[in-house]
Protein backbone atom coordinates (compact mmCIF):
# COMPACT_ATOMS: atom_id res chain seq x y z
CA UNK A 1 0.00 0.00 0.00
CA UNK A 2 1.43 3.57 -0.94
CA UNK A 3 2.16 5.29 1.89
CA UNK A 4 0.06 8.58 0.35
CA UNK A 5 -2.92 6.84 -1.15
CA UNK A 6 -6.36 7.29 0.92
CA UNK A 7 -6.51 3.71 2.87
CA UNK A 8 -2.87 4.31 4.75
CA UNK A 9 -4.47 7.38 6.22
CA UNK A 10 -6.53 8.01 9.66
CA UNK A 11 -9.09 10.03 8.64
CA UNK A 12 -10.29 10.15 12.28
CA UNK A 13 -6.68 12.77 12.92
CA UNK A 14 -5.93 16.10 12.01
CA UNK A 15 -4.55 15.90 8.23
CA UNK A 16 -0.69 15.31 8.10
CA UNK A 17 1.08 17.57 5.69
CA UNK A 18 1.20 15.47 1.95
CA UNK A 19 3.98 12.57 1.60
CA UNK A 20 3.70 11.93 5.29
CA UNK A 21 3.30 7.91 6.17
CA UNK A 22 1.46 6.45 8.81
CA UNK A 23 5.09 4.57 10.05
CA UNK A 24 5.96 3.83 13.58
CA UNK A 25 8.25 6.24 15.57
CA UNK A 26 10.47 6.15 18.25
CA UNK A 27 14.06 6.52 19.12
CA UNK A 28 15.93 8.60 21.66
CA UNK A 29 15.69 12.34 21.58
CA UNK A 30 19.47 14.18 22.15
CA UNK A 31 20.03 17.46 24.18
CA UNK A 32 19.86 19.11 20.77
CA UNK A 33 16.78 18.07 19.65
CA UNK A 34 15.01 18.63 22.91
CA UNK A 35 16.78 22.33 22.70
CA UNK A 36 15.30 22.74 19.15
CA UNK A 37 11.86 22.89 20.58
CA UNK A 38 12.16 25.09 23.66
CA UNK A 39 10.76 28.42 21.79
CA UNK A 40 8.00 26.39 20.08
CA UNK A 41 5.00 28.62 19.51
CA UNK A 42 1.19 27.61 18.72
CA UNK A 43 0.09 26.20 16.16
CA UNK A 44 0.12 28.71 12.87
CA UNK A 45 -3.02 28.43 10.57
CA UNK A 46 -2.27 26.61 7.37
CA UNK A 47 -3.82 28.88 4.57
CA UNK A 48 -6.27 27.21 2.13
CA UNK A 49 -6.48 24.14 5.14
CA UNK A 50 -9.50 23.29 6.99
CA UNK A 51 -9.48 23.98 10.67
CA UNK A 52 -8.37 20.57 11.40
CA UNK A 53 -5.69 20.44 9.17
CA UNK A 54 -4.80 23.68 10.16
CA UNK A 55 -4.41 23.10 13.64
CA UNK A 56 -2.30 20.48 14.13
CA UNK A 57 0.70 19.95 11.06
CA UNK A 58 2.53 18.09 13.32
CA UNK A 59 5.41 16.07 11.57
CA UNK A 60 5.34 12.30 12.16
CA UNK A 61 8.87 10.83 12.17
CA UNK A 62 9.67 7.17 11.61
CA UNK A 63 12.09 5.41 14.71
CA UNK A 64 15.87 6.39 14.04
CA UNK A 65 18.06 5.56 16.46
CA UNK A 66 19.90 8.74 17.94
CA UNK A 67 22.06 8.95 20.62
CA UNK A 68 20.77 10.49 23.91
CA UNK A 69 22.55 11.31 27.22
CA UNK A 70 21.01 8.73 29.46
CA UNK A 71 18.70 10.66 31.67
CA UNK A 72 17.81 9.63 35.79
CA UNK A 73 14.54 8.19 36.49
CA UNK A 74 11.73 10.68 35.40
CA UNK A 75 9.87 12.78 37.33
CA UNK A 76 6.22 12.22 36.12
CA UNK A 77 3.89 14.83 35.86
CA UNK A 78 0.81 13.25 35.09
CA UNK A 79 -2.41 15.57 33.70
CA UNK A 80 -5.69 14.79 33.56
CA UNK A 81 -8.57 16.69 32.26
CA UNK A 82 -12.04 16.40 33.13
CA UNK A 83 -15.04 15.13 30.71
CA UNK A 84 -12.46 16.56 27.67
CA UNK A 85 -13.90 16.21 24.12
CA UNK A 86 -11.54 14.57 21.58
CA UNK A 87 -11.07 17.63 19.30
CA UNK A 88 -11.48 19.97 22.22
CA UNK A 89 -7.87 21.24 21.71
CA UNK A 90 -6.94 23.37 18.87
CA UNK A 91 -3.99 20.41 18.18
CA UNK A 92 -6.65 18.10 17.38
CA UNK A 93 -9.08 19.95 15.53
CA UNK A 94 -11.05 22.61 17.06
CA UNK A 95 -12.42 24.94 15.19
CA UNK A 96 -13.09 27.75 17.65
CA UNK A 97 -10.85 26.98 20.67
CA UNK A 98 -7.29 27.85 21.48
CA UNK A 99 -4.96 25.98 23.38
CA UNK A 100 -1.23 27.13 22.57
CA UNK A 101 0.03 25.86 25.10
CA UNK A 102 -0.84 22.41 24.92
CA UNK A 103 -0.04 22.30 21.15
CA UNK A 104 3.54 23.53 21.90
CA UNK A 105 3.45 20.24 24.39
CA UNK A 106 2.64 18.27 21.56
CA UNK A 107 4.57 19.60 19.04
CA UNK A 108 7.65 18.98 21.88
CA UNK A 109 6.68 15.40 22.40
CA UNK A 110 4.39 13.19 21.16
CA UNK A 111 0.49 13.31 19.75
CA UNK A 112 -1.96 9.79 20.16
CA UNK A 113 -4.49 9.94 17.35
CA UNK A 114 -5.87 6.61 18.46
CA UNK A 115 -5.37 6.82 22.75
CA UNK A 116 -8.32 5.73 24.70
CA UNK A 117 -9.83 6.34 28.33
CA UNK A 118 -9.64 3.10 30.29
CA UNK A 119 -13.86 3.37 31.11
CA UNK A 120 -16.38 6.10 29.81
CA UNK A 121 -16.71 7.88 32.80
CA UNK A 122 -14.78 9.63 35.30
CA UNK A 123 -13.93 7.26 38.36
CA UNK A 124 -13.26 3.76 36.68
CA UNK A 125 -10.85 5.20 34.37
CA UNK A 126 -9.46 6.45 37.91
CA UNK A 127 -9.01 3.12 38.82
CA UNK A 128 -7.57 1.63 35.83
CA UNK A 129 -4.95 4.13 35.68
CA UNK A 130 -4.20 3.58 39.65
CA UNK A 131 -4.60 -0.02 39.28
CA UNK A 132 -3.35 -0.58 35.93
CA UNK A 133 -5.72 -2.66 35.70
CA UNK A 134 -9.60 -3.30 34.10
CA UNK A 135 -11.87 -1.79 36.81
CA UNK A 136 -14.45 -4.41 37.10
CA UNK A 137 -11.14 -6.68 38.90
CA UNK A 138 -12.34 -4.36 41.99
CA UNK A 139 -15.56 -3.51 43.82
CA UNK A 140 -15.06 0.06 43.24
CA UNK A 141 -14.07 0.11 40.38
CA UNK A 142 -18.05 -1.14 39.46
CA UNK A 143 -19.27 1.77 40.42
CA UNK A 144 -20.22 4.67 37.20
CA UNK A 145 -19.28 6.43 38.48
CA UNK A 146 -18.65 6.36 42.24
CA UNK A 147 -21.79 8.55 43.98
CA UNK A 148 -21.86 7.81 47.36
CA UNK A 149 -19.62 6.74 50.19
CA UNK A 150 -20.32 3.01 50.25
CA UNK A 151 -16.94 2.03 47.60
CA UNK A 152 -13.54 2.75 47.18
CA UNK A 153 -10.29 1.93 45.88
CA UNK A 154 -9.14 -0.39 48.26
CA UNK A 155 -6.18 0.91 50.72
CA UNK A 156 -4.68 -2.31 50.38
CA UNK A 157 -4.67 -2.73 46.36
CA UNK A 158 -1.32 -1.89 44.94
CA UNK A 159 -1.29 1.35 43.01
CA UNK A 160 0.78 3.61 40.79
CA UNK A 161 1.43 5.97 43.79
CA UNK A 162 2.32 2.67 46.32
CA UNK A 163 4.62 1.11 43.61
CA UNK A 164 6.79 4.05 42.85
CA UNK A 165 7.01 5.28 46.48
CA UNK A 166 8.21 1.88 47.39
CA UNK A 167 11.19 2.58 44.53
CA UNK A 168 11.79 5.48 46.19
CA UNK A 169 9.88 8.48 44.82
CA UNK A 170 7.73 11.20 46.44
CA UNK A 171 4.32 11.22 45.39
CA UNK A 172 1.44 13.70 45.15
CA UNK A 173 -2.26 13.88 44.34
CA UNK A 174 -3.67 17.43 43.80
CA UNK A 175 -7.18 18.22 42.53
CA UNK A 176 -9.96 15.24 41.64
CA UNK A 177 -9.28 12.34 43.55
CA UNK A 178 -13.23 10.42 42.92
CA UNK A 179 -12.15 7.53 44.02
CA UNK A 180 -13.97 7.20 47.36
CA UNK A 181 -14.28 9.47 50.03
CA UNK A 182 -13.17 9.36 53.99
CA UNK A 183 -12.64 7.85 56.23
CA UNK A 184 -12.25 4.64 54.28
CA UNK A 185 -11.06 5.92 50.85
CA UNK A 186 -8.49 8.65 50.75
CA UNK A 187 -5.27 9.14 48.30
CA UNK A 188 -3.14 8.86 51.45
CA UNK A 189 -4.42 5.18 52.08
CA UNK A 190 -3.37 4.34 49.10
CA UNK A 191 0.45 5.54 48.13
CA UNK A 192 -0.16 9.58 47.57
CA UNK A 193 2.00 10.92 50.47
CA UNK A 194 0.84 14.78 49.87
CA UNK A 195 -2.99 14.89 48.75
CA UNK A 196 -4.67 18.65 48.35
CA UNK A 197 -8.11 18.65 46.10
CA UNK A 198 -11.67 16.92 46.65
CA UNK A 199 -12.78 13.49 47.19
CA UNK A 200 -16.05 13.71 45.08
CA UNK A 201 -16.96 13.79 41.27
CA UNK A 202 -18.19 17.63 40.85
CA UNK A 203 -18.02 20.16 42.59
CA UNK A 204 -18.89 24.33 42.32
CA UNK A 205 -15.94 25.86 41.43
CA UNK A 206 -16.26 28.53 44.23
CA UNK A 207 -18.28 27.45 47.17
CA UNK A 208 -16.40 23.92 46.99
CA UNK A 209 -20.08 22.79 47.27
CA UNK A 210 -19.99 18.54 46.22
CA UNK A 211 -23.11 16.57 44.89
CA UNK A 212 -24.94 16.26 48.12
CA UNK A 213 -24.50 19.84 49.46
CA UNK A 214 -21.12 18.95 51.54
CA UNK A 215 -17.82 20.95 51.31
CA UNK A 216 -15.40 19.01 49.37
CA UNK A 217 -11.82 20.94 49.37
CA UNK A 218 -9.19 19.00 51.70
CA UNK A 219 -5.67 19.44 52.63
CA UNK A 220 -4.33 15.68 53.50
CA UNK A 221 -7.87 14.27 55.03
CA UNK A 222 -9.12 18.03 56.83
CA UNK A 223 -11.20 19.96 55.17
CA UNK A 224 -9.38 23.10 54.20
CA UNK A 225 -11.30 26.71 53.58
CA UNK A 226 -10.57 28.87 50.06
CA UNK A 227 -13.24 30.01 48.01
CA UNK A 228 -11.21 31.56 45.19
CA UNK A 229 -11.59 29.56 41.81
CA UNK A 230 -10.95 25.98 42.44
CA UNK A 231 -8.68 25.52 39.18
CA UNK A 232 -6.69 28.87 39.94
CA UNK A 233 -5.75 27.19 43.53
CA UNK A 234 -5.03 23.67 42.37
CA UNK A 235 -2.77 25.48 39.36
CA UNK A 236 -0.87 27.23 42.31
CA UNK A 237 -0.46 24.05 44.76
CA UNK A 238 1.14 22.27 41.67
CA UNK A 239 3.11 25.15 40.76
CA UNK A 240 4.22 25.44 44.67
CA UNK A 241 4.93 21.24 44.49
CA UNK A 242 7.15 21.33 41.16
CA UNK A 243 9.53 24.35 42.08
CA UNK A 244 10.08 22.80 45.63
CA UNK A 245 14.05 21.31 46.36
CA UNK A 246 13.03 17.62 46.08
CA UNK A 247 15.73 15.21 47.20
CA UNK A 248 14.18 12.00 45.32
CA UNK A 249 12.36 11.45 41.83
CA UNK A 250 8.89 12.37 42.75
CA UNK A 251 5.12 11.45 40.85
CA UNK A 252 2.78 14.26 40.87
CA UNK A 253 -0.64 13.71 39.76
CA UNK A 254 -2.74 16.88 38.95
CA UNK A 255 -6.19 16.29 38.26
CA UNK A 256 -8.16 19.34 37.46
CA UNK A 257 -11.78 19.33 37.48
CA UNK A 258 -12.14 21.19 34.40
CA UNK A 259 -14.31 21.50 32.15
CA UNK A 260 -16.56 19.47 33.98
CA UNK A 261 -20.30 21.01 35.14
CA UNK A 262 -21.01 23.17 36.31
CA UNK A 263 -19.77 25.75 33.74
CA UNK A 264 -18.60 27.96 35.81
CA UNK A 265 -15.54 29.89 34.46
CA UNK A 266 -13.19 31.81 36.20
CA UNK A 267 -15.03 35.03 37.48
CA UNK A 268 -18.84 34.38 36.92
CA UNK A 269 -18.80 34.88 41.09
CA UNK A 270 -22.68 35.92 40.10
CA UNK A 271 -23.40 32.51 38.34
CA UNK A 272 -22.03 30.44 41.16
CA UNK A 273 -23.75 32.20 43.42
CA UNK A 274 -27.36 31.03 41.91
CA UNK A 275 -26.09 27.19 41.85
CA UNK A 276 -24.99 27.33 45.47
CA UNK A 277 -28.70 29.28 46.40
CA UNK A 278 -30.38 26.13 44.47
CA UNK A 279 -27.93 23.36 45.97
CA UNK A 280 -28.68 24.88 49.66
CA UNK A 281 -32.50 25.11 48.85
CA UNK A 282 -32.06 21.12 48.07
CA UNK A 283 -32.91 21.11 44.94
CA UNK A 284 -31.76 17.61 43.18
CA UNK A 285 -29.18 18.11 40.52
CA UNK A 286 -28.03 21.59 40.75
CA UNK A 287 -24.81 21.36 40.81
CA UNK A 288 -25.25 19.49 37.29
CA UNK A 289 -26.29 22.95 36.01
CA UNK A 290 -28.99 21.52 32.85
CA UNK A 291 -30.10 25.09 32.10
CA UNK A 292 -26.52 26.38 31.76
CA UNK A 293 -23.57 26.71 29.97
CA UNK A 294 -22.95 27.54 26.12
CA UNK A 295 -19.95 27.04 23.32
CA UNK A 296 -18.62 30.30 24.68
CA UNK A 297 -18.57 29.32 27.93
CA UNK A 298 -16.99 26.28 27.35
CA UNK A 299 -14.36 28.15 25.50
CA UNK A 300 -13.73 29.66 28.23
CA UNK A 301 -13.05 27.06 30.20
CA UNK A 302 -11.02 24.72 28.02
CA UNK A 303 -8.62 28.10 27.11
CA UNK A 304 -8.38 28.53 31.36
CA UNK A 305 -6.98 24.87 31.62
CA UNK A 306 -4.74 25.52 29.00
CA UNK A 307 -3.55 28.33 30.68
CA UNK A 308 -3.17 26.72 33.76
CA UNK A 309 -1.28 24.23 32.51
CA UNK A 310 0.73 26.40 30.60
CA UNK A 311 1.60 27.80 34.55
CA UNK A 312 2.90 24.76 35.53
CA UNK A 313 4.92 23.96 32.74
CA UNK A 314 6.51 27.33 32.74
CA UNK A 315 7.14 26.27 36.80
CA UNK A 316 8.77 22.95 35.78
CA UNK A 317 11.02 25.15 32.91
CA UNK A 318 12.16 27.64 36.04
CA UNK A 319 13.27 24.72 38.18
CA UNK A 320 15.47 23.17 35.93
CA UNK A 321 13.37 19.96 35.73
CA UNK A 322 12.05 19.92 32.29
CA UNK A 323 14.58 17.75 30.90
CA UNK A 324 14.17 14.77 32.87
CA UNK A 325 10.26 14.88 33.49
CA UNK A 326 7.57 13.26 31.45
CA UNK A 327 4.68 14.60 30.98
CA UNK A 328 1.49 13.26 30.32
CA UNK A 329 -1.57 14.98 29.67
CA UNK A 330 -5.27 13.38 28.71
CA UNK A 331 -9.02 13.37 29.55
CA UNK A 332 -10.23 10.56 31.86
CA UNK A 333 -13.06 10.27 29.14
CA UNK A 334 -14.76 11.83 26.04
CA UNK A 335 -16.24 14.92 26.20
CA UNK A 336 -20.01 16.04 27.81
CA UNK A 337 -22.14 18.76 25.89
CA UNK A 338 -20.70 21.38 24.88
CA UNK A 339 -17.30 19.50 23.57
CA UNK A 340 -16.39 19.31 20.31
CA UNK A 341 -16.09 15.68 19.24
CA UNK A 342 -16.05 15.62 15.40
CA UNK A 343 -15.72 12.97 13.74
CA UNK A 344 -16.88 10.68 16.41
CA UNK A 345 -19.83 9.91 17.78
CA UNK A 346 -21.02 9.23 21.33
CA UNK A 347 -20.21 11.40 24.12
CA UNK A 348 -19.02 10.34 28.09
CA UNK A 349 -20.46 7.07 29.55
CA UNK A 350 -20.83 5.62 25.85
CA UNK A 351 -18.35 2.91 24.70
CA UNK A 352 -18.29 4.88 21.00
CA UNK A 353 -15.41 6.37 20.36
CA UNK A 354 -16.27 9.74 21.43
CA UNK A 355 -17.06 8.42 24.68
CA UNK A 356 -13.65 6.80 25.11
CA UNK A 357 -11.04 8.13 23.11
CA UNK A 358 -9.15 11.05 24.41
CA UNK A 359 -6.52 13.68 23.48
CA UNK A 360 -3.03 12.29 24.57
CA UNK A 361 0.33 13.77 24.82
CA UNK A 362 3.68 12.71 25.85
CA UNK A 363 6.53 14.89 26.44
CA UNK A 364 9.86 13.48 28.09
CA UNK A 365 12.80 16.03 26.21
CA UNK A 366 15.44 13.55 27.68
CA UNK A 367 14.61 10.38 25.84
CA UNK A 368 11.39 11.37 23.16
CA UNK A 369 11.88 13.13 19.69
CA UNK A 370 9.51 15.91 19.55
CA UNK A 371 6.74 16.47 17.05
CA UNK A 372 5.86 12.67 16.74
CA UNK A 373 2.28 11.11 16.02
CA UNK A 374 1.65 8.17 16.83
CA UNK A 375 -1.51 6.09 15.72
CA UNK A 376 -0.95 2.80 17.52
CA UNK A 377 -4.45 2.07 19.86
CA UNK A 378 -3.53 2.50 24.02
CA UNK A 379 -5.62 3.05 26.78
CA UNK A 380 -5.07 4.09 30.08
CA UNK A 381 -3.91 0.62 31.63
CA UNK A 382 -1.22 0.90 29.15
CA UNK A 383 0.31 4.12 30.62
CA UNK A 384 0.15 2.74 34.56
CA UNK A 385 2.45 -0.48 33.25
CA UNK A 386 5.10 2.16 31.07
CA UNK A 387 5.22 4.52 34.65
CA UNK A 388 6.73 1.81 36.65
CA UNK A 389 8.97 0.35 33.78
CA UNK A 390 9.92 3.55 33.29
CA UNK A 391 10.68 4.24 37.07
CA UNK A 392 11.89 1.07 37.95
CA UNK A 393 9.26 -0.05 39.87
CA UNK A 394 7.93 -3.69 40.00
CA UNK A 395 4.36 -4.50 39.74
CA UNK A 396 3.01 -6.88 42.68
CA UNK A 397 2.64 -10.30 41.15
CA UNK A 398 -0.44 -10.92 43.03
CA UNK A 399 -2.33 -7.72 41.24
CA UNK A 400 -1.36 -8.82 37.39
CA UNK A 401 -1.99 -5.56 35.66
CA UNK A 402 -3.93 -5.64 32.56
CA UNK A 403 -2.49 -2.96 30.97
CA UNK A 404 1.51 -3.19 28.06
CA UNK A 405 3.72 -1.19 29.11
CA UNK A 406 4.99 1.34 25.89
CA UNK A 407 8.42 1.53 26.93
CA UNK A 408 9.78 0.00 24.23
CA UNK A 409 7.99 1.23 21.61
CA UNK A 410 8.80 4.90 22.87
CA UNK A 411 12.29 4.61 23.56
CA UNK A 412 13.47 2.44 21.16
CA UNK A 413 11.24 1.95 18.24
CA UNK A 414 9.86 -1.64 19.63
CA UNK A 415 6.85 -3.16 17.84
CA UNK A 416 3.51 -3.38 20.89
CA UNK A 417 2.68 -6.89 20.86
CA UNK A 418 -0.37 -7.35 19.09
CA UNK A 419 -3.47 -7.25 21.92
CA UNK A 420 -6.68 -6.48 22.83
CA UNK A 421 -8.36 -3.09 24.08
CA UNK A 422 -11.26 -4.05 26.32
CA UNK A 423 -14.03 -2.43 27.79
CA UNK A 424 -17.22 -2.99 29.64
CA UNK A 425 -19.80 -0.65 31.16
CA UNK A 426 -23.39 -1.68 31.98
CA UNK A 427 -25.45 -2.08 29.16
CA UNK A 428 -22.40 -2.02 26.48
CA UNK A 429 -19.59 -3.45 25.65
CA UNK A 430 -16.36 -2.91 23.32
CA UNK A 431 -13.18 -4.21 22.12
CA UNK A 432 -10.66 -2.94 19.68
CA UNK A 433 -8.32 -5.58 18.29
CA UNK A 434 -5.63 -3.96 15.33
CA UNK A 435 -8.21 -1.73 13.48
CA UNK A 436 -11.51 -3.52 13.95
CA UNK A 437 -13.62 -2.87 17.03
CA UNK A 438 -16.24 -4.76 18.49
CA UNK A 439 -19.36 -3.08 20.03
CA UNK A 440 -22.60 -3.70 21.36
CA UNK A 441 -24.54 -1.07 22.58
CA UNK A 442 -28.05 -0.52 24.61
CA UNK A 443 -29.65 -2.14 21.79
CA UNK A 444 -28.61 -5.38 22.37
CA UNK A 445 -27.21 -5.39 18.94
CA UNK A 446 -23.53 -6.98 17.72
CA UNK A 447 -21.54 -4.67 15.86
CA UNK A 448 -18.47 -4.80 13.93
CA UNK A 449 -16.80 -1.46 12.55
CA UNK A 450 -13.51 -0.53 10.86
CA UNK A 451 -12.37 1.56 13.14
CA UNK A 452 -9.34 3.25 10.89
CA UNK A 453 -11.59 3.87 8.15
CA UNK A 454 -15.22 4.51 9.88
CA UNK A 455 -14.03 6.50 13.16
CA UNK A 456 -18.08 7.71 13.29
CA UNK A 457 -19.00 3.99 13.48
CA UNK A 458 -21.85 4.13 10.84
CA UNK A 459 -20.83 1.52 8.39
CA UNK A 460 -21.62 -1.89 10.60
CA UNK A 461 -19.63 -4.73 9.19
CA UNK A 462 -20.94 -7.70 11.00
CA UNK A 463 -22.63 -9.29 8.11
CA UNK A 464 -19.64 -9.43 6.26
CA UNK A 465 -17.09 -10.56 8.75
CA UNK A 466 -19.23 -12.66 10.91
CA UNK A 467 -15.96 -14.79 11.76
CA UNK A 468 -14.12 -11.83 12.77
CA UNK A 469 -17.20 -11.03 14.72
CA UNK A 470 -17.67 -14.14 16.46
CA UNK A 471 -13.57 -14.25 17.43
CA UNK A 472 -13.88 -10.52 18.97
CA UNK A 473 -16.88 -11.42 20.60
CA UNK A 474 -15.41 -14.56 22.31
CA UNK A 475 -12.52 -12.37 23.57
CA UNK A 476 -14.27 -9.78 24.71
CA UNK A 477 -16.60 -12.77 27.06
CA UNK A 478 -13.41 -14.47 27.91
CA UNK A 479 -12.30 -11.02 29.65
CA UNK A 480 -15.69 -10.33 30.73
CA UNK A 481 -15.67 -13.49 32.81
CA UNK A 482 -12.51 -12.88 34.74
CA UNK A 483 -14.42 -9.64 36.21
CA UNK A 484 -16.75 -9.29 39.18
CA UNK A 485 -19.92 -8.99 38.20
CA UNK A 486 -22.10 -5.91 38.84
CA UNK A 487 -24.44 -5.76 40.91
CA UNK A 488 -28.14 -6.51 40.57
CA UNK A 489 -30.22 -3.51 40.86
Amino acid sequence: MSPNSPDSADPSAPVPPTGLSRRAFGGLAGAGAAAAVGGLGAVAPVAGATPAAAAAPFAEEAFRAAPGRHSRRPNILFILGDDLGWADLSSYGSPHIRTPHLDRLARQGVRFTHAYAGSATCSPTRFSLYTGRYPGRTKGGLAEPIADKSVGLDPHHPTLASLLRTAGYATALIGKWHCGYLPDHSPTQSGWETFFGNFGGALEYYSKLGLAGEYDLYEGDAAYKDLRYYTRIITERAVDYVERDHDKPWLLNLNFTTPHWPWIADGDEEESAKIVRRIEAGEPGALWHQDGGSLEKYREMVEDLDRSIGEVLAALRRSGQEEDTLVFFASDNGGERWSYNWPLSGNKASLQEGGIRVPTIVRWPARLRPGQVSHEPVFTPDWTATLLELAGARPDRGYPLDGTSLAGYLLRGERIAERDLFWRVRGERALRRGDWKYYRGKSGKDQLFHIVGDPREQADKAPDERQLLGELRAAWEAVDATLLPYPKG
